[in-house]
């Protein structure tokens, strides 16, 4: 049966996904996630230029349950219950300092509930994008 859908806007180019790892709504847990999150293998791909909005749409099962954007396998916001968000003007690929610019970067939309404590309390799902640095 087919996941639900996450689509990634930059521009007027979108991609759009399936889960890389979903368990139909279960808790997949820490180690699972963190691995899946990592996954380069038939990613969808897009070209982002320096400060330009990326922008996350998903399906409204998943704006229920909460999501969060991780970046190389690190979790880099806190949960959305939203079913679109605008990340305005975001330099993804800041340079760190002495080091280039990076050409690749992977993200991830993650389905999972908050609770009091902020600690993630079930992650049910994996949406892995690849996005390139179209200014490199």
């Amino acid at each position: 049966k087919p996941t639900p859908r996450v689509t990634v806007t930059v521009g007027s180019t979108s991609v759009s996904s399936e889960a890389a790892c979903y368990d139909d709504g279960n808790d997949l847990g820490q180690a699972k996630v963190a691995k899946c999150a990592l996954e380069k293998d038939d990613v969808k791909t897009i070209k982002v230029k320096q400060s330009e909005t990326l922008r996350v749409g998903v399906d409204q099962k998943i704006a229920d349950t909460g999501w969060a954007l991780w970046i190389n396998g690190q979790q880099m916001t806190y949960v959305y219950k939203k079913s679109y968000y605008a990340f305005d003007g975001v330099d993804l690929f800041a340079q760190q300092q002495g080091q280039a610019p990076q050409k690749t970067l992977y993200i991830s939309i993650v389905e999972q509930d908050k609770t009091t404590s902020g600690q993630s309390k079930e992650l049910k799902g994996v949406w892995n994008f690849k996005l390139e640095n179209s200014d490199y």
